[in-house]
């Protein structure tokens, strides 16, 4: 039997072979009855709503009482930032520690939440310093457990809390704590959708305040550069991007180099929680492919290059690119990136473009990144039968269940 989200999956394609619309504009054309019915209503509206709420996450930062909590939060300057959280939070934080720490001048590193709990006294480094934990909800059971272990055993370090709910765990135990600041985004971003869109990029845009007064802040044009790139996608790409998802992959890697692997590790969680597991993934780096990795590509397997904006950088993921072609390698590549040499896109390989030119490229491009790959994830996970709001029914939660803590200081 055929689940009714395939046949609207299916129905969309064809229909756009009889009228002149995108399989969004298909999509999202449909009832919300239908949508909702069929299962992906909340992520759809969740992957479209990015650059507007792009705009709304910016003006909050550069709002007096953000600016005067972000100022708080790195007075006195911290000898070290450590961005956690878990599942998509920690790719994140390992999105943004790049970034933070080419603009602060200070050690940055990302160190999951789970890591922290169990092993924080040999994976924290020795403070004075300030840990920044990012969460959509704030209630998974380690995110508040992190922090009340650390204000109880390592209160040197100042803590800052950057989370999508207002009303989680995160944001309303500690407001009493003046070595915690708490930031909370738009509720718009607070996704409703198992899968975290909306909520990835603008928790990512509001760890980027950190950079407010330095010469990596981001600017106004930026952001509306960032949102029109991903606008532009959208528009005019996401049609080759469904075509992509209807073809028979059964596994996909995600390459990323700096800043990017981050949002390679955010496409593979996407892919492997929308479909359910029926495609498997693996992320890695473009120069560590070669050491090993490189086993996992199949013909059956899809390749996603995430390719950086930094020239010298480009080259050499090029270069991976081509010897994975010399060799033949894998069922077909996605490439996401700007200037890409005609020779690296095969005949059966889909280009994404963004077409952007913000100042602050690094960030723009990890953002085009991620959509990119959202976009897949939701096409593959209709075109096998599923429903994007809640894949792995009966598996996964959209917030992580309780579970004992043991020896944490609640």
């Amino acid at each position: 039997m055929v689940s009714h989200s395939s046949e609207l999956s299916k129905m969309s394609i064809l229909h756009k072979k009889t009228k002149d619309e995108s399989v969004l504009e298909a999509l999202r054309a449909q009832p919300v009855q239908a949508q909702e019915s069929a299962g992906y209503a909340d992520t759809l509206r969740e992957i479209l709503q990015q650059p507007a709420t792009w705009q709304d996450t910016f003006d909050l930062l550069h709002g007096t009482v953000v600016r005067q909590r972000l100022t708080k939060a790195l007075s006195p300057r911290p000898a070290h930032i450590v961005l956690t959280g878990s599942g998509s939070s920690i790719y994140i934080g390992e999105s943004v520690a790049p970034l933070l720490q080419s603009g602060l001048g200070v050690p940055v590193q990302a160190i999951a939440a789970g890591a922290l709990l169990t092993h924080w006294r040999s994976v924290l480094p020795p403070g004075p310093g300030l840990m920044i934990s990012v969460a959509r909800s704030g209630d998974s059971p380690e995110s508040a457990a992190v922090v009340s272990t650390l204000l109880a055993e390592a209160p040197a370090w100042r803590h800052l809390v950057i989370t999508c709910n207002a009303e989680g765990k995160l944001a309303t135990h500690y407001r009493n704590d003046p070595r915690v600041t708490v930031l909370v985004l738009d509720e718009r971003t607070n996704d409703r959708s198992l899968v975290m869109t909306s909520s990835f990029t603008n928790l990512l845009l509001g760890c980027t305040g950190m950079l407010q007064g330095t010469r990596s802040e981001l600017a106004v044009n930026a952001i509306e550069s960032a949102a029109s790139g991903v606008q532009h996608i959208f528009d005019t790409q996401s049609d080759a991007l469904a075509a992509l998802a209807q073809r028979d992959f059964t596994s996909a890697v995600y390459l990323g180099s700096g800043a990017a692997f981050g949002a390679a590790r955010e496409g593979a969680l996407k892919m492997l929680e929308m479909t359910g597991g029926k495609v498997i993934t693996m992320a890695e780096t473009f120069l560590g492919l070669r050491h090993g990795p490189m086993s996992f590509i199949h013909p059956s397997t899809l390749i996603v290059a995430l390719l950086s904006p930094d020239p010298a950088v480009r080259r050499y993921e090029c270069d991976l690119l081509r010897e994975v072609s010399r060799k033949q390698l894998g069922m077909a590549k996605l490439i996401v990136g700007d200037d890409v040499p005609p020779d690296v896109i095969g005949g059966d390989d889909t280009l994404v473009v963004s077409a952007t030119e913000a100042a602050n490229s690094d960030v723009s491009m990890v953002l085009a990144h991620v959509v990119a790959t959202q976009l897949l994830a939701f096409f593959r996970c209709l075109q096998l039968g599923g429903r994007p709001d809640t894949p792995s029914e009966g598996v996964l939660t959209r917030v992580v269940e309780d579970f004992a803590i043991h020896g944490a200081t609640t």
